[in-house]
């Protein structure tokens, strides 16, 4: 028999005119009654889904992103959402963490078919790094390279000083992220997820991590659920064991700093630059600081009218740059 949530995804996926996420869900309908042992009904389901995409074909529909709806009601306080445009090439990471993404992506694209055999893509990501490194980024990647929309939860509406309130807030976003397919990204995800040995936890505390480990554990929509944090050594072990993938990020080291140069100065004209040399003035610099000093610069190039970013624009803010971070302390 199918779910609650399944039967209410797949209403809502029909009213909303999203075709792909319709025969995702029934799919998912379908290998559940396979491994129910109920290999008839799955093997008919399969086969009414089958003719329906042969008698309906929807060209193109694989690119149409998903209807948002803005949250409404409580749900407003819990979750902001937009569309980001955001795709791989915008984005500079080391190599095995872009393969690890590229690979989680071509999953989603081909999710149905993977759910008709019974199998779940990689939708649950613990992101995990200094600030800066591109966690958050990578979300909006996610979700523009897939046609989603990011819901990124407002931590400030989730977590309250009363007793229950926080784990019934919780409950209403997972209820959203089995509803409406997107990304869904927890930021700062040690607030909720830090280790319960802490000495100062509070007991309110556990129990907010015991709704989080049952929720993500049984969820199983078709949307992607990213947690970040800057502070992976505070999370609770149990944790995990919940996420499909841990993607480890970490500042750039010299090569890499030099592919983000070119990557983010290449919309704009430059001068012949020893791009080698930057990267070794830049190093201990994150993903992020690095793309605003190559922004300033070719900020700088229009305002003062030069046609041209210059080695030297470049070379004068990393060394403003790592002169404040080291005034707040804040230079590895």
């Amino acid at each position: 028999m199918a779910s609650a949530q399944q039967l209410k995804a797949l209403i809502k996926s029909h009213i909303d005119g999203d075709e792909n996420h319709f025969y995702s869900v029934a799919m998912q309908m379908a290998a559940h009654e396979a491994r129910l042992g109920h290999g008839k009904l799955a093997q008919e389901l399969r086969a009414l889904i089958d003719e329906a995409k042969k008698n309906k074909p929807s060209a193109g529909s694989a690119k149409k992103p998903i209807p948002l709806a803005k949250p409404r009601g409580e749900l407003s306080s819990l979750l902001n959402a937009s569309y980001p445009k955001l795709r791989m090439s915008d984005m500079v990471l080391e190599k095995g963490i872009e393969e690890r993404f590229k690979k989680i992506i071509k999953e989603q694209r081909q999710i149905a078919k993977i759910r008709s055999y019974g199998l779940t893509p990689r939708k649950k990501l613990l992101l995990i790094g200094p600030p800066g490194t591109g966690k958050t980024m990578s979300a909006s990647v996610l979700a523009g390279e897939l046609g989603l929309p990011l819901l990124v939860v407002r931590l400030e509406g989730l977590i309250t000083k009363y007793m229950g309130e926080t784990a019934a807030k919780l409950r209403i976003v997972f209820d959203a992220i089995a509803e409406s397919r997107g990304v869904y990204l927890f930021d700062e995800f040690d607030s909720i997820g830090s280790h319960r040995g802490q000495t100062n936890e509070v007991g309110e505390i556990r129990r907010i991590l015991n709704s989080f480990l049952q929720m993500i554990e049984q969820d199983d929509s078709d949307s992607i659920i990213l947690a970040a944090t800057n502070h992976p050594h505070i999370l609770d072990y149990a944790l995990y064991r919940r996420f499909d993938d841990v993607i480890e990020y970490s500042l750039p080291g010299k090569k890499l700093i030099g592919r983000i140069l070119k990557n983010r100065l290449s919309a704009f004209k430059i001068s012949r630059l020893p791009f080698q040399k930057i990267s070794d003035e830049a190093e201990g610099l994150s993903h992020a600081e690095i793309s605003k000093i190559c922004d300033d610069a070719i900020k700088d190039a229009i305002i003062y009218d030069r046609d041209k970013v210059t080695a030297n624009d470049l070379f004068e803010l990393v060394a403003e740059r790592k002169k404040f971070l080291n005034k707040q302390g804040l230079n590895s």
